[in-house]
């Protein structure tokens, strides 16, 4: 796709909203409790302006303390989290929903996004987290909704039980040149729903592929950025994750320079499917 056009403060339109989700994102995984709030301060400062956490993550109060702490308004923004677990009924996973928002959010009340982490815990579970995060969505303490690691099943099944959104505004999957995931990314891609990326860096394990290599070099960038920029070229919206200030600042700087579709090419020949995935590859099958 054409890219020479895309700035840190480029966005999407998130589908029957009028939300837009920034381009880029931060993501806070593994990120301790005791710097999660110094390296989403350095994330906005670097001109990030959308942070990505989850329940499993157990660091949104802090993530919500460094949107404050910024001097950023709260609109500027764009929050979002995870439910985990289905808690057993709509009204118990609504209230765990609500938890988060109010840890993320305890002055406006909302998170821009609210996604369901994963589809492992059976129909049951995902029906009833889908309901939750509707009710959130009619309150407007979610803006926008929708899943992670969920396959074409996953979201075909939910037309059976959605009552008020569907297709979910956004799937977060593993995505990166080795796990490319193309089936889902497909389908989302001709259902208007964003994709999302995360573990775009491969967390470092492909630091010394040498096709990598070539091209950061021929570049003069890091091979973190290469990657970045390849998800944003793909039309994917990355989540690239880091505790180390100098990396946080140096995976933004990724709007100076274009992949050519010879080297895109080349990244997208390095596809290795289900086996290239180091977290989850979706499953497309129920």
């Amino acid at each position: 796709m054409s890219s020479s056009k895309l700035t840190i403060t480029s966005t999407l339109p998130l589908l029957n909203t009028p939300l837009q989700i920034p381009r880029l994102g931060f993501g806070v995984y593994q990120s301790p409790t005791n710097i999660c709030v110094a390296s989403c301060l350095t994330a906005l400062k670097a001109g990030y302006r959308h942070i990505d956490t989850a329940q499993f993550y157990a660091n949104e109060t802090e993530v919500g303390a460094a949107v404050t702490q910024s001097g950023l308004k709260r609109s500027e923004v764009f929050l979002t989290t995870k439910i985990l677990g289905a808690a057993g009924s709509v009204d118990g996973s609504y209230r765990k929903c609500v938890e988060s928002v109010q840890k993320l959010d305890p002055e406006s009340g909302y998170v821009d996004l609210f996604l369901i982490h994963s589809p492992n815990a059976g129909g049951k579970a995902r029906k009833e987290m889908w309901l939750a995060l509707e009710r959130l969505w009619k309150e407007g303490k979610a803006k926008a909704i929708g899943v992670s690691n969920w396959g074409v099943g996953h979201i075909e099944e939910m037309k059976e039980y959605k009552q008020e959104v569907w297709p979910p505004h956004v799937n977060q999957i593993e995505l990166h040149p080795w796990c490319q995931q193309r089936e889902i990314v497909d389908y989302c891609n001709n259902h208007k729903i964003i994709v999302e990326a995360y573990s775009p860096l491969v967390r470092n394990y492909k630091a010394n592929d040498s096709t990598l290599l070539e091209l950061a070099k021929q570049h003069n960038k890091t091979t973190a950025q290469v990657l970045i920029r390849y998800c944003l070229q793909k039309g994917w919206v990355p989540l690239p994750k880091s505790d180390t200030p100098e990396r946080i600042v140096a995976n933004a700087d990724v709007y100076g320079f274009d992949l050519s579709e010879k080297d895109m090419n080349t990244l997208d020949g390095l596809d290795e499917g289900d086996a290239g995935s180091i977290v989850q590859a979706v499953t497309n099958t129920l």
